[in-house]
């Protein structure tokens, strides 16, 4: 299948709209040798479509789609294609924040509770003296991830999710470790919402699409599935690239929910690089541009085989780092069938935007490196060569695992206990409950808050099963099970480290 699939790609031709200067101003890598290299990467990351824009100097000078819109269909990518671009709507979410802070209708230091009364921490101190900078800095103490697999794809409203969140223990003490934190930049546009009176995305909308002229851009990801010219979700399951339903996370919208093209997203790159100005008018002033970009969290060092950079800051939606004496501002985003990344070097007057429809490649990252690296006048490295055999020595040992785990499944090893003691409802104290069943000649699980979700269960042996949740996204995990006195008291569910790196623990009922 991965051999059909390169050939696949290699019969379309990437779309070419146009350089909006003269190419010989340009480095040779993006004359030369750009259009091979994204065509070839299709083929050896089995990515559907790619789009790519490059600003320099307040214009577009690269503006191109490549490949398909979806796997099977001829409909190719251009510059209005729309994709979902993740975690790059936080910059689009802080600079909101930034920008009525500005306009005095807010502090940046105001105590979250006094927007949002009814704002729960586990901590009540906590609780007491966060204040708005805190929910977009990835500063509240919690671990990567915390929370998300309750956030995605499931019925919680906004009102249970910003609930629930005051239930979950941080793993760490407040403001001393970065995590990366998607429910911070929900209560953010929560507390957009009560200090603008009109809700984010209409905050958005008003502010920052409308007059930066992103017409075709969209703050929720409900809208995407009746847009035209769209990206299908795409994502790697077993080595075969599948079409997945797009993700479901407007109640956790300001954290990742935004679709847009290169074309539009040309233009929010032309605002960040200009002070804020669009077509010489003043969008966002230049004081929310530096604020939303100072420094208010350290990630840590960032060491990297390939080049020199040394350290990772965060401000708000935005990282910050070094790279070859330049400062680089920058975010990265992941959602359910997408990667992208959103790249500024202010000190060169370039942004550079990848946008990719499937969520298991580093493309979008490789393609942004060598952009950067030729504008510097650096040594071509080739990102995309060499982090696709790291991706690939990587991908065969998960899948080693799991042929691994089936192995182990092959052997008929009897559980602990006959399946009927496995049977019934289990309740995590925050999510709620999950249920387990007999279903042909095997377990079945549901989960209360995640309709679309199911998984099987298969015996490895005592207190293990393997877990093969029904969307490849959640992946194939192994369950134990506590077992006490003869009787299933727990289990621990997991869930591929995309959605969430922690276990959950469902106390049998």
């Amino acid at each position: 299948m991965k051999t059909a699939v390169k050939l696949f790609f290699l019969l379309f031709i990437f779309v070419e709209v146009a350089y909006a200067q003269p190419a010989a101003q340009l480095p040779a890598f993006l004359t030369d040798s750009l259009d091979l290299y994204v065509t070839r990467a299709l083929a050896d990351w089995q990515i559907p479509g790619v789009a790519v824009c490059v600003v320099k100097d307040g214009q577009p000078v690269v503006m191109k789609g490549y490949g398909l819109r979806e796997l099977g269909k001829p409909e190719k990518v251009d510059e209005h294609t729309l994709f979902m671009i993740g975690s790059n709507t936080k910059a689009f979410t802080g600079t909101a924040l930034a920008l009525l802070a500005h306009e005095e209708k807010c502090s940046l230091d105001d105590k979250v509770k006094k927007w949002l009364p009814e704002f729960r921490m586990y901590d009540p101190w906590v609780e007491e003296n966060a204040i708005l900078t805190d929910l977009v800095s990835h500063r509240l103490g919690m671990e990567t991830f915390q929370g998300d697999f309750m956030y995605f794809d499931s019925d919680f409203t906004t009102e249970e999710i910003i609930r629930n969140f005051g239930k979950l223990k941080p793993l760490y003490d407040f403001r001393t470790k970065w995590g990366y934190c998607n429910a911070g930049f929900l209560l953010a546009g929560q507390c957009i919402e009560r200090i603008s009176g009109d809700s984010w995305a209409e905050t958005l909308r008003k502010r920052l699409f409308e007059p930066l002229e992103m017409n075709r851009t969209l703050a929720l990801s409900s809208e995407i599935g009746q847009a035209t010219n769209k990206a299908a979700a795409h994502t790697l399951h077993h080595g075969e690239l599948k079409v997945i339903p797009y993700g479901e996370i407007d109640p956790v919208a300001p954290a990742g929910s935004i679709s847009s093209s290169i074309h539009d997203m040309s233009h929010w790159l032309m605002a960040q690089l200009s002070d804020g100005k669009y077509k010489e008018q003043e969008v966002i002033p230049a004081d929310v541009i530096r604020r939303a970009r100072r420094p208010e969290s350290i990630v840590g060092r960032a060491g990297h085989p390939f080049n020199r950079r040394h350290f990772e800051l965060y401000a708000m939606g935005w990282q910050l780092e070094d790279y070859e004496g330049r400062e680089i501002v920058s975010h990265t985003g992941g959602i359910h069938g997408f990667v992208t990344s959103v790249t500024l070097l202010p000190e060169e007057n370039l942004g550079i935007v990848v946008l990719t429809n499937t969520d298991q490649n580093y493309f979008f990252e490789a393609l942004k490196w060598d952009i950067v690296d030729a504008f510097l006048e650096l040594p071509y490295r080739g990102y995309s060569q060499a982090y696709n055999g790291y991706w690939k020595k990587s991908a065969a040992g998960q899948e080693a695992e799991i042929t691994k785990w089936r192995d182990t499944v092959a052997m008929n090893l009897e559980p602990a206990l006959p399946l009927e003691a496995f049977v019934g409802k289990y309740v995590h104290e925050v999510y709620g409950n999950l249920e387990i069943v007999r279903k042909e000649g095997g377990l079945w699980v549901t989960f209360e808050h995640h309709p679309g979700l199911s998984a099987t269960l298969e015996p490895m042996g005592g207190n293990r099963f393997l877990c093969t949740y029904n969307n490849p996204l959640y992946g194939v995990k192994v369950w134990p099970f506590a077992i006490e006195e003869g009787k299933v008291a727990a289990c621990t569910l997991r869930v591929n480290d995309f959605i969430e790196f922690l276990p959950y623990e469902f106390i049998k009922q």
